[in-house]
């Protein structure tokens, strides 16, 4: 019956419009440090919901999904934007690989051939889990602008025009915060936006890796029930894509009945919890940056000296 009606989900959706907007109307109260806080938070939850939304929960009526998903309350992306991207992460070929996944986070062959020292040190701090969630969402937001770009640049107006209901929608929800809440405008977009998708990005660190099977790339992550909330159960990031249309509130109960079979399916990718991606990878660059079948001729990839360089930079105090 919950699978049924999906309640589950329609009061997240109740809880999460409701947090937000009521810490928004009680900014004055409440102070701007912790309001952007707080917002912060709820909307990093928002763009899980919006993730549900995407693989069709509450309903199975896509538009209806997107009207619920619609409002700007991550500010960043538009919820079409989302949703397309991430069905063709879904639906991409071979996983990880940077030419085809499109939120693959290794480098090809070709791009790090052809970038300049001081972007293949970006790329090698985005690696390490610090980098990942302090940076990480620049490079998201900087390939999602320039993929736009492409498409509106080769006459696709549909593109265009979900940019622009996105910015007057945006437009006029913060116009209201700043009448009626007094939050202002760079507060909701440098103190809201982006560290939702910093708080976002802790669950995307290396939920993913290359492997000869593809069912070995993708993990299982112990994580503790708060996270778990936060991100609604995606921790269980192998069920999810083993079982994409499996709700939220179920990926728990799926793995715990097939721990063992999920853990032998992904080669035993499992991870205690994101603390140990801190404790471990704080400042430790991933091994591999370059997709190995990116490279033709199976060079050895010349990151491993500059990977060397930058964790000890990275690792020295001060």
């Amino acid at each position: 019956m919950t699978w049924r009606t999906e309640w589950p989900t329609w009061l997240l959706l109740g809880a999460v419009y409701g947090a937000w907007f009521g810490i928004a109307i009680h900014a004055r109260s409440l102070g701007l440090p912790l309001t952007a806080s707080l917002l912060s938070v709820i909307s990093a939850w928002y763009m899980s919901l919006q993730h549900e939304l995407i693989h069709g929960h509450p309903t199975r009526l896509p538009w209806l999904n997107a009207l619920l998903g619609y409002a700007p309350l991550a500010v960043w992306f538009p919820y079409e934007i989302y949703r397309r991207s991430h069905l063709a992460h879904h639906a991409a070929s071979e996983l990880t690989h940077p030419e085809l996944d499109p939120e693959s986070l290794f480098v090809s062959a070709a791009d790090w051939q052809r970038t300049n020292l001081l972007m293949r040190t970006l790329f090698v701090v985005r690696s390490t889990f610090v980098g990942h969630v302090l940076i990480g969402p620049a490079f998201s937001l900087i390939s999602t602008a320039q993929d736009s770009w492409r498409r509106i640049s080769n006459g696709d107006f549909a593109e265009a025009s979900i940019w622009v209901v996105h910015f007057l929608t945006l437009a006029k929800l913060a116009a209201w915060l700043k009448v009626i809440c007094g939050i202002p405008v760079p507060l909701l977009i440098g103190g809201v936006g982006y560290p939702a998708l910093c708080i976002a990005s802790i669950r995307s660190f290396r939920e993913h890796r290359y492997h000869q099977d593809p069912a070995c790339r993708t993990v299982v992550n112990h994580a503790a029930l708060p996270w778990r909330l936060l991100f609604l159960n995606n921790n269980f990031h192998a069920v999810h894509h083993h079982l994409p249309g499996v709700p939220w509130y179920a990926l728990g109960v799926v793995y715990q009945s097939r721990a063992d079979a999920y853990q032998r399916r992904n080669g035993g990718y499992v991870v205690d919890g994101y603390r140990q991606w801190l404790r471990q990878l704080a400042f430790k660059p991933r091994s591999t940056l370059v997709h190995p079948s990116t490279w033709i001729d199976r060079p050895s990839p010349p990151s491993a000296g500059l990977r060397n360089r930058v964790a000890r930079v990275s690792e020295s105090p001060g």
